[in-house]
């Protein structure tokens, strides 16, 4: 199975052996979607929900996802996360954009920390608000940048918000809704 890290030679499943590659400092993001009604909007604004500050409790949920992640995905290294953030962005009256990092000095990448984190927060916010707006859409779950490793760096084309990183990759505090 050319091409294919995650298959040995005769397709069954393995983890691959990163031990013999460096130790490099790798950063990802990752961001997701959610589509709601206008008025589900207004609620998680106004922190007006019955279950708390909405989006509160989905960055708590993105940050423990993906420090969970390599328990989640059953070949994924588990990693001790040098940085996660979980930022949000309202666009119009009715979604909401969670945007995540994910930083680590490790041997392998962080992508699947980082979309983890952005799949939990985005889950987050369904659950707590599913009392009042079953007709939520999850949407548009994607890695927006990976730095590090031997692939080198990847920046999505289309990603429409501004990086919440430095120049110097360090994370910073990102102005969050």
């Amino acid at each position: 199975m050319s091409g294919l890290t995650h298959f040995d030679d005769r397709g069954g499943s393995r983890m691959v052996d990163v031990g013999g590659k460096p130790v490099t400092e790798r950063l990802a993001r990752a961001s997701a979607r959610v589509r709601m009604a206008p008025a589900t909007q207004r609620l998680i604004r106004d922190r007006k929900l019955s279950k708390g500050d909405v989006l509160e409790v989905a960055r708590l949920a993105g940050i423990t996802a993906a420090k969970r992640t390599g328990d989640l995905i059953p070949l994924c290294h588990p990693l001790a996360l040098d940085a996660v953030e979980v930022s949000f962005e309202f666009s119009g009256e009715s979604l909401l954009r969670i945007e995540t990092l994910a930083k680590v000095t490790a041997r392998t990448g962080v992508e699947m920390e980082a979309l983890v984190a952005a799949s939990a927060a985005a889950l987050t916010v369904y659950d707590m608000c599913k009392a009042v707006d079953r007709g939520m859409v999850v949407e548009a779950v994607q890695l927006d940048e990976k730095r590090g490793g031997k692939s080198g760096h990847f920046v999505r084309a289309e990603t429409s918000v501004a990086p919440t990183i430095d120049a110097d990759d360090e994370p910073r505090e990102s102005s969050d809704c």
